[in-house]
């Protein structure tokens, strides 16, 4: 096989759940151009018509599934329709940023609902199919680098992500006898639409500046290139893995010292 080809997902049906806006539409559009058929999920199928159509405007294989994954029912219902899978991109998730005492229940139930429980439960249905149908797989999670280092005032949401980081290692060593990969990709500070609110801030803006060696905001086209990876051959014996794509966040500081 030319080495090349092995960054190809041609022939591959692949599932991304969230991809109606930012990171997740980013990863189903690189998800297509390297050759699956992608299924774009999400809770509002008008908005993933749109976006599906767009993508086989440009002679690309993309279709739409509505699909609510903090909704433990539906997502059952749901994966009975969906045809078999060769990858699953686990991409939704919701944050609310306040104090950790102040959280009301409501507030802490939707963000492990969303981000843990719904993921989980689809891996679940998606993962079990994989496993009768006996041709393999790979599962991507979409963590944050919020569950390798934290801030203050994101005690669920870091606390999900790091679940995820736990399942994946957990599912990588249980399916990997049976050609199923698992990992887990944890971006740094992406600007999408539900960060510029906090990223807006130019006071936030030079704090990232000493808080990782690229001085930028991440973006979601940033991190849709390890995803295609993970899921195609080029990574058959990668497994296991939270990979960060942080612009040095997690690793590195800046400091005003010059020699």
């Amino acid at each position: 096989m030319a080495s090349y080809e092995r960054f190809s997902l041609a022939g591959r049906t692949i599932l991304v759940a969230g991809a109606s806006r930012g990171i997740g539409l980013a990863i189903a559009g690189e998800i297509a151009a390297a050759g699956a058929h992608v299924l774009l999920a999400a809770r509002t199928l008008v908005d993933l018509e749109d976006q599906a159509a767009l993508l086989r405007g440009e002679g690309l294989q993309a279709s739409a599934v509505r699909l609510d994954v903090s909704d433990l029912a539906d997502i059952r219902s749901v994966a009975r329709t969906l045809p078999d899978l060769d990858g699953l991109v686990n991409v939704a998730g919701t944050n609310i940023r306040k104090r950790f005492e102040s959280y009301a229940d409501e507030e802490q139930d939707r963000i492990i609902r969303t981000n843990l429980e719904g993921p989980l439960e689809l891996t679940r249905v998606v993962g079990a199919r994989m496993l009768a149908r006996g041709k393999g797989g790979s599962v991507v999670f979409i963590g944050s680098a919020n569950q390798l280092t934290s801030l203050p005032f994101l005690a669920i949401y870091a606390m999900t992500k790091a679940a995820l980081g736990g399942l994946t290692r957990a599912l990588a060593a249980e399916w990997g006898s049976q050609a199923i990969r698992v990992n887990c990709v944890a971006p740094g500070l992406v600007w999408t639409e539900l960060t510029a609110l906090v990223w807006g801030d130019p006071t936030i803006a030079a704090w990232r500046d000493g808080a990782q060696a690229m001085p930028r905001w991440g973006k979601p086209e940033d991190i849709a290139p390890l995803v295609v990876y993970l899921l195609g051959s080029a990574s058959e014996f990668v497994t296991g893995q939270t990979i960060a794509v942080d612009g040095g966040y997690t690793t590195t500081k800046i400091w005003p010292f010059k020699p």
